[in-house]
């Protein structure tokens, strides 16, 4: 009898724990934001930086794809670790990772079909994200549910960080307008309108007070993203010497 209260009192600590939310589960969270940042540091996901952060409503439906991929990939996958043959592990993944890519390009395809047009291929190449594979590799494949779920959060914040970051700076000074083609209407901030925006009743803003700001045809460059990240990572590193490579 004691033994059985033993054990129901272990069980109900074990259910306790499962969806703690202490400093460990926080540092899956935060660290990918700075320290371990899948762009910055781990340099990983950089081609679809470069590409799909001309505008920031983009950038930002490119960063909830990631997250809700890389997320809920850690999830199956840490489910299903123990019932995975090592020799078809890979295969497994990448069934996972493209099902819910599917899924997402699917959902995006109905709700809003200019951004789908936007992002074109970069949606269907975050199957092949090595973000996402790095983690299930990485992470998911050795530890439980919960905290791989919770890592595949903090991966694809960190992720969606620098995307929105590079895409708020090349969108401001390339075409001087914020969330242009969101539903939210378009900010207009420096610079003269774009002709596409002129009379459109969903622009607003402080144009007129700037309108002496030219903007910057480079910015709508991809290679414009590329100095921005590098600027992005001189800054990271400045600020913590432990990201210097001194060998």
């Amino acid at each position: 009898m004691a033994e059985t209260m033993v054990k129901e009192q272990q069980a109900g600590k074990e259910k306790g724990k499962l969806f703690e939310f202490g400093k460990k589960e926080r540092k899956l969270i935060t660290d990918p934001l700075d320290d371990d940042n899948p762009i910055t540091v781990q340099v990983l996901g950089i081609c679809s930086a470069l590409a799909v952060t001309t505008l920031v409503y983009p950038s930002f439906v490119m960063t909830v794809a990631v997250i809700f991929v890389v997320a809920f990939s850690n999830l199956f996958t840490s489910l299903l670790r123990s019932h995975i043959p090592k020799s078809v592990r890979m295969i497994v993944q990448l069934v996972i990772v493209a099902t819910l890519v599917t899924i997402v390009e699917l959902t995006l395809k109905a709700a809003s079909f200019t951004v789908y047009k936007q992002l074109s291929v970069f949606i269907g190449l975050i199957i092949t994200n090595c973000i996402v594979m790095g983690r299930l590799e990485a992470f998911a494949m050795a530890n439980k549910p919960w905290p791989a779920f919770l890592d595949g959060i903090g991966n694809g914040l960190g992720y969606g960080a620098i995307l929105l970051i590079v895409g708020l700076v090349r969108e401001l000074f390339g075409k001087g307008t914020l969330f242009a083609g969101s539903p939210f209407g378009t900010l207009q901030l420096i610079g003269p309108s774009p002709d596409y925006l002129i009379n459109t009743a969903a622009t607003s803003g402080f144009g007129s007070w700037f309108g002496w700001y030219q903007n910057n045809g480079l910015m709508v460059l991809s290679a414009a993203a590329m100095f921005i990240i590098a600027g992005l990572i001189w800054i990271q590193r400045t600020r913590n010497a432990k990201l210097i490579d001194i060998s």
